[in-house]
């Protein structure tokens, strides 16, 4: 900015009013003599009268600015900021000397006009367009463009609104330059994509005395189907990815157990450290539960201790098993025995009423005759319950 104000407020040998004087005097040649009602003018007869109708009216001009002083100085003097310049227009034709400013510069009233222009940099967001990749995708895209003017006489004379201009034009090169591409480019490659925008806006608009700085793409809109497409095949990917490394750190680590057990087996005192390294980090870590490792040999007596105590019990066991059996078949025959006692008893009644009949002859003996105490009378009571409960 300050380089461009420098340019143009340094005098008639600056760049920017060589590009003005030139502009103008290009104009000026190839303006031509028109033909009207037969009349034939030349050049130099056009020139000549053009000029001295403009000296009378700059004459007059001067002659009132004169005469209302000092009120003609509020509307001769006029100011533009140190970002802006004035492009003067005397008679309808660009003054020498190119666009003034900034700070304080005159004009006569009533014959010159003026127009200021901005030099800072403008910021237009591109409203989303709606495109068709390459690769037949639909896909609305936005940008922003940063353009300031660099020639202020040349965007006043080329072009009736210069601004206008550029912003329809980002838009055209916008949907042209991703009409191009293929989706998978539009999504990796915006640094590319912009930088192409960029170019062909500034050649486009160097005419227009504009310079576009920078083309930013501002976001991708994908429909919803494609992204939820893509976002499914992005997953799979990844879980793919995900199985192989674990594969892969799975066979690593079995390959290093395989080698720390082969040098464990080597040294059996090897296990005993890492049980001391292993106890070390657990009580670096500030737990309340610590683990202490016991010896593999206390370890080896209580397994081969238990390993005999299950066996006895196992033979135990088996030895009760043994016995129920054996009881059983006591039990077994004993009530094969009773049974055939139960079959036994109803002869042994029949029998008995018969011996007794044939001993009621026979003569007692003094004892017999004698009546029985009262122990005998209780043991054939009890002898009669059991010939009754076995019947």
């Amino acid at each position: 900015m300050e380089q461009v104000s420098s340019m143009v407020s340094n005098g008639g040998g600056s760049v920017t009013m060589q590009r003005d004087d030139e502009y103008r005097n290009r104009i000026m040649k190839n303006t031509q003599a028109k033909h009207s009602h037969g009349f034939l003018y030349s050049d130099e007869e056009i020139s000549d009268k053009a000029s001295t109708c403009g000296k009378l009216l700059i004459f007059l001009s001067v002659a009132l600015v004169i005469m209302t002083l000092p009120f003609s100085l509020f509307v001769c003097f006029k100011v533009v900021q140190e970002y802006e310049r004035a492009v003067i227009f005397r008679l309808g034709r660009l003054m020498q000397g190119g666009a003034k400013g900034p700070g304080i510069f005159f004009i006569l009233p009533c014959i010159d006009s003026y127009a200021r222009v901005d030099l800072r940099t403008r910021t237009y967001d591109v409203p989303p367009q709606e495109v068709l990749t390459k690769d037949s995708v639909t896909v609305s895209v936005d940008a922003v463009v940063y353009y300031r003017v660099s020639n202020a006489t040349v965007s006043i004379a080329n072009v009736e609104n210069a601004h206008h201009s550029t912003r329809l034009l980002a838009q055209t090169t916008l949907r042209n330059t991703m009409g191009t591409r293929h989706l998978h480019e539009i999504l990796s490659e915006r640094m590319t994509i912009s930088g192409t925008m960029q170019v062909q806006l500034d050649e486009a608009t160097d005419a227009w005395g504009i310079k576009v700085e920078r083309v930013e793409i501002k976001d991708v809109r994908l429909p919803v189907q494609l992204q939820r497409a893509m976002a499914a095949e992005a997953e799979a990917a990844r879980e793919a990815r995900a199985k192989v490394i674990a594969a892969e750190g799975e066979q690593k680590a079995s390959r290093a157990l395989r080698e720390a057990s082969e040098v464990i087996g080597d040294s059996p005192a090897a296990l005993q450290l890492r049980y001391l390294q292993t106890l070390n980090t657990i009580s670096a870590e500030k737990n309340s539960t610590i683990v202490f490792p016991l010896p593999i040999d206390l370890i080896t007596y209580f397994l081969k201790t238990s390993e005999a105590t299950t066996q006895q019990n196992a033979a135990a066991a088996a030895a009760a098993q043994q016995q129920m059996q054996m009881q059983q078949q006591q039990m077994q025959m004993q009530q094969q025995q009773f049974q055939q006692q139960q079959a036994q008893l109803p002869l042994q009644i029949q029998q008995q009423p018969q011996q007794l009949q044939l001993q009621q002859p026979l003569a007692l003996t003094p004892q017999q005759q004698q009546p029985p105490t009262v122990p005998q009378q209780q043991q054939q009571y009890q002898q009669t319950q059991q010939i009754s409960s076995a019947m």
